[in-house]
Order: structure tokens, then C-alpha cells, then sequence
């Protein structure tokens, strides 16, 4: 699981420090996986080819705004200040998971750093593309939206088609979605709630934050899964090329 760098308290200390919500890795454990903390890397590129190695699976968490600059665009005044460590980072662990068929997980920031690094762009602030506040009521409160889930969709399979109530947080989104992504989920203005890989490889990627709902667990087993069939056949290919795994 990616996480955050931020300036945080202990005690007598104030330093910058790796932070992730206790949500994710319960989410993560009650599914029966084993949460890695990934914080952004001096060396991202280097970085993520040694620390994917060790990986069943990848989860991209939420946070702060991708720079626009990724995708071409003028930053709007709206947009968070930009994080370079993070977008690098994150960036090179994706592209090294796609290389490796690793399964990977996107949640909110997670599901738009995707979809640029697919060659998506983004809405820098929804109130004005949209119209409307729903998806971001501030204060620390998610707001709960209904997303109507494609039926046939990788995601339906996790979490039934249809209505789903999830929380979410955010006032970007997609705009254009990257290349060989198909939306999967949309709320009732059209906006992209939801995404999944064209390929035969586990992407599913969603707008909201599945972490802060008990129910939406089962997004975090369905990686788990696929992250445990991962490892199982990248063993099995080790030991029938005599390479330790």
C-alpha cells in the first residue's frame, strides 16, 4: 500500500513521516493479506523493480491531487499543491505491477493516477465541471453516494451490479478515461465511478473510498485473491525454471 510523507507529531517529536489511515491496513488484514507500508523513494524507479519483487499485489491509496502537468493540463487554483515525490513513486510502481501482471488495487487518487498514467485526463475541481458539492462535503465527512455498478463487470462480480451506496471524498475526476480502461460504475451525472482493465489482468479501480465501509471489504478480498494466485504462479513458474522465487 502506498502511502503518504507528512509532517507529524509524537510525543516530543515533529518530523516528516510515512502515514496511511489504520483503515487500510484493516481492511487489508481482514481479508487475510499482509499490509506492506510502500512511502515515496528518493530512487522511485529503482525503487519499485526491487520492492515489487517481494509483492503479491499492489494497492494505490487515496490523498492529495495529481499534478496536472502529468496530463498536459493548467493547474487550476482549486488543485492541491503538487506532490512530485508521490506522483514518481507511484507512477514507477504501477508500470512495474503492469510489467509483472501483478493485481492492483486503485482508490481515489489511486483510480486517477491510473488513469493518467494511461493517458486519461482528469476534472481539476467537479463543482465546476458538474455543478454540484456531492462529492466532497468537507470537514472529514464522506459523503455517501449511489453508483450504479455495470453487470458482467469484474467489480459486479466483487460487489453484486446495480445500486451501490459508497463513501467518497474527492473533487476531481475523470474526464477522459486512459487507454484500455473500460468504466465499470457511474453515479446518475455521468462521472466514471469505477474502472477495470480491457486485458486479462487484474486492474479495478474505483472512485470512492472502500477502506471507510465494511461492506466494501470485499474489494480488498478480491485483490487479496488475486494477489494469493499471483504469488502461487509465480512460485510454480520459479521452480519449474530452477529460480528461487
Amino acid at each position: 500500500m502506498t502511502t503518504y510523507l507528512e509532517q507529524a507529531k509524537q510525543g516530543v517529536w515533529d518530523v516528516r513521516a510515512a502515514f496511511l489511515p489504520q483503515q487500510y491496513f484493516d481492511s487489508v488484514a481482514a481479508s487475510g493479506g499482509i499490509a506492506v507500508l510502500l512511502p515515496p523513494q528518493p530512487d522511485p524507479d529503482a525503487a519499485a523493480a526491487a520492492v515489487l519483487d517481494g509483492l503479491d499485489g499492489l494497492i494505490l491509496t487515496g490523498g492529495l491531487d495529481v499534478d496536472p502537468a502529468l496530463y498536459g493540463a493548467p493547474r487550476h487554483p482549486l488543485t492541491d499543491p503538487a506532490r512530485p515525490d508521490r506522483d514518481a513513486w507511484e507512477l514507477a510502481l504501477f508500470r512495474g505491477a503492469e510489467e509483472r501482471r501483478m493485481p492492483v488495487l486503485a482508490i481515489c487518487r489511486g483510480l486517477q493516477l491510473v488513469n493518467v498514467a494511461r493517458g486519461g485526463t482528469l476534472h481539476q475541481h467537479l463543482p465546476e465541471a458538474l455543478g454540484t458539492e456531492r462529492y466532497r462535503i468537507g470537514g472529514g465527512v464522506f459523503a455517501v453516494n449511489e453508483v450504479m455498478v455495470d453487470e458482467g463487470s469484474r467489480l459486479a462480480g466483487l460487489v453484486g451490479a446495480g445500486s451501490l451506496d459508497v463513501h467518497s471524498y474527492h473533487h476531481q475526476g475523470i474526464d477522459r478515461l486512459g487507454e484500455g480502461l473500460v468504466a465499470t460504475a457511474r453515479t446518475d451525472d455521468g462521472l466514471v465511478q469505477a474502472f477495470e482493465s480491457d486485458g486479462d489482468g487484474y486492474l479495478v479501480g474505483v472512485q470512492w473510498h472502500p477502506e471507510e465501509n465494511r461492506e466494501d471489504r470485499r474489494l480488498f478480498a478480491g485483490l487479496v485473491a488475486e494477489a494469493s494466485a499471483f504469488r502461487l504462479a509465480r512460485s510454480s513458474f520459479a521452480h519449474a525454471s530452477g529460480v528461487r522465487a
